[in-house]
């Protein structure tokens, strides 16, 4: 099969040819350690600046040092939590957050439990959106930090982000977002929102792997949790920093919210195209998320009577790239822990496929896919004819 076409941008993007252009000269003209005193170094400082000062404007951060780079979206969210927990702990122990959180914030909460602290993890409904009554219900004396995603990565939810922003800071408490799905497709404005940490990834919006950033409120105390020279991220995070993939970043972040516009406006025709074709030729689907606050990139789709990886391995057959679940859980056979939490099944949750679409995609390539599923999920309940009608 010559044919191939990927649907499985949530998990990573393509590096657009314009953010290699930036990055090439990085590797070896321009390849000074921005922590040395001599030309090459103060260069490639200027660099990592001038990367700063583009993610500093595509969020509206106050600041460009209210920015730190960090090894990507999941050092991001480890370092917001346990770095605020342990910086505040004087203060309190209790943490909020909710069930459907990417496995960096959820394994993280389990750590700081090991720590002393207390989590409250949230229940979601069935649309994957936190309760705000439950929220309000949760937060103690104690309760330092709260800790919700913007664009949950499996269903495509949008959570109400500035209202629970404000419910934290009513009571005096600090509120952090996990924004890796949500830079590039929501205008992410820190400080209208009333954010005081936001986690940020590079290879979701066509930038390389193995960078990203946590945007921390000036005045918000956080400690580290990799430790190196003062001058290394101002003291807060140490090693030596990645000079090509900062400035892909950069102009990465600097693409995404510049194009943020038209490119929703193509995914969300795409999407739209996707989910009308799907439905009118496949029977017994369930579209999982909520039917109109959610990503215009994320359409998860529950095959009623067939199993998810199994669909996934003979789409990858027909060349076509999609997911179970999140890419750092996809390899797990367990059912998805955000379907489960938002009261799906379980044999239902593990028929569940993520397409995650991009601007590349056509209506030739939705046709070809749509095609393949509808095949594809015929010949599976054939093979084992489960109750696939119980929708």
């Amino acid at each position: 099969m010559d044919r191939k076409i990927y649907l499985d941008n949530a998990s990573t993007t393509y590096v657009s040819s314009d953010v290699i252009e930036e990055m090439t000269p990085c590797f070896n003209v321009m390849y000074g350690n921005p922590g040395s005193l001599h030309a090459f170094g103060r260069e490639a400082m200027a660099l990592v600046d001038k990367a700063r000062d583009r993610v500093k404007e595509a969020i509206h951060a106050k600041k460009a040092n209210e920015i730190y780079f960090t090894s990507g979206g999941s050092e991001a969210n480890s370092w917001a939590l346990v770095g605020v927990a342990k910086a505040n702990a004087n203060k309190g122990k209790h943490i909020i957050t909710s069930q459907i959180e990417h496995d960096s914030v959820l394994k993280t909460c389990k750590y700081l439990e090991q720590e002393g602290f207390e989590i409250t993890y949230l229940p979601v409904n069935s649309t994957g959106l936190v309760n705000l009554p439950e929220l309000l219900h949760a937060i103690r004396k104690d309760t330092i930090l709260i800790s919700i995603m913007s664009i949950n990565n499996e269903v495509g939810t949008i959570q109400n982000i500035k209202t629970i922003a404000k419910i934290a800071h009513d009571y005096g408490i600090l509120f952090h977002t996990d924004a890796v799905q949500a830079i590039g497709n929501l205008k992410m404005d820190v400080q209208d929102m009333e954010i005081d940490l936001m986690s940020m990834s590079a290879h979701k919006i066509h930038g390389p792997k193995g960078v990203g950033a946590l945007y921390v409120k000036s005045g918000v105390s956080i400690d580290p949790i990799i430790f190196g020279g003062e001058d290394q991220e101002r003291g807060v995070r140490g090693g030596t920093e990645n000079v090509p993939a900062i400035v892909g970043f950069g102009k990465a972040i600097e693409l995404a919210t510049k194009n943020q516009f038209v490119n929703n406006k193509i995914i969300k025709d795409i999407r739209d195209y996707f989910v009308s074709k799907l439905t009118e030729r496949v029977q017994f689907i369930k579209i999982n998320g909520h039917p109109h606050q959610k990503s215009n990139a994320i359409v998860n789709v529950s095959f009623y009577g067939v199993e998810g990886e199994s669909v996934l391995m003979l789409l990858d057959l027909a060349g076509i790239c999609v997911s179970t679940s999140s890419a750092c859980t996809s390899k797990s056979s367990l059912p998805s822990h955000v379907l489960k939490a938002m009261g799906i099944a379980d044999d239902v949750a593990q028929s569940s496929i993520r397409f995650s679409f991009g601007t590349n995609i056509s209506k030739s390539d939705v046709d070809y896919v749509v095609d393949e599923l509808d095949k594809i999920v015929t010949k599976l309940r054939a093979i084992s004819p489960i109750q696939a009608g119980r929708i």
